[in-house]
């Protein structure tokens, strides 16, 4: 299993290769980087698709450790793996967890960003209404373990309401170690809002958003929009927070479609 030591971390990473432009798939908390899968699979004959568990998550994770970190070192884990595979630019493409250190990506390593695709995320802090909920359900995650209850609402906030392939990602949260929810919601709860630094972002970027999104409101990703110089918006009709993964169809003909008017 491929796994790069960069960063003083151990990313648990796959690259199909080939001689296609880079684009480096970047998910969302409490995901892997299989939730890309529909997205590599449409676009590998064409592109170099490369996706990587993040720190906290899937394979990169180590079940007893997770020091506290921020997004901008996450973007930093990036920036060292495009650098470890000798890719010089990429598009970065991330949803939610994903899209809060893309963004912080292009704003600190601007030299290996050539456009940005940011999937039902956004550029502010949580919703403050929210945090309560979010923490509450936490804390009982933590000290108890994922119940079939709270399984359910992490799903229904996720993936929506009755997505077919929900069970298999129900199995991942009910493994998820307690060191590492903690530090990745805290992660998310302290990071910074970079709202007021979106102009600085000079690439194009592609913001999707589900219209269903329940952790996302869309009037926070169309602030986001308007806050980049350019940027195309796309609508993905019945979709709720992982609108990649339960709506692979019009996300992936939207990305195909941006992406050719790239080159």
């Amino acid at each position: 299993m491929p796994f790069a030591p960069v960063n003083g971390q151990n990313i648990y990473y796959e690259d199909t290769g080939g001689r296609g432009p880079a684009i480096v798939f970047s998910h969302g908390l409490l995901m892997d980087r299989s939730m890309f899968d529909p997205q590599i699979e449409a676009l590998q004959a064409q592109f170099r698709c490369i996706s990587w568990d993040e720190r906290g998550h899937g394979q990169t994770a180590d079940p007893d450790h997770c020091a506290p970190f921020t997004y901008y070192d996450s973007a930093d884990d990036l920036a060292a793996l495009l650098k470890f595979l000798g890719v010089e630019k990429a598009v970065l493409v991330g949803m939610s967890q994903g899209g809060y250190l893309s963004l912080r990506c292009a704003l600190i390593h601007p030299d290996v960003v050539g456009a940005l695709v940011l999937i039902d995320t956004q550029a502010m802090l949580e919703d403050p209404e929210q945090m309560p909920h979010h923490e509450a359900l936490l804390k009982a995650w933590m000290e108890h373990g994922l119940s079939d209850d709270m399984a359910t609402i992490v799903e229904h906030t996720i993936l929506g309401q009755g997505w077919p392939g929900a069970a298999q990602w129900r199995a991942k949260w009910k493994q998820a170690s307690p060191i590492n929810l903690g530090q990745s919601f805290a992660t998310l709860a302290l990071r910074d809002d970079i709202s007021p630094r979106l102009a600085e972002i000079k690439v194009p970027a592609l913001v999707i958003h589900g219209d269903k999104d329940a952790a996302i409101g869309v009037e926070r990703a169309r602030a986001m929009f308007k806050g980049l110089p350019q940027a195309q918006w796309v609508d993905v009709a019945g979709a709720g927070h992982a609108a990649n993964l339960t709506h692979p169809e019009p996300v992936n003909a939207a990305i195909r479609q941006f992406l050719d008017g790239l080159h």
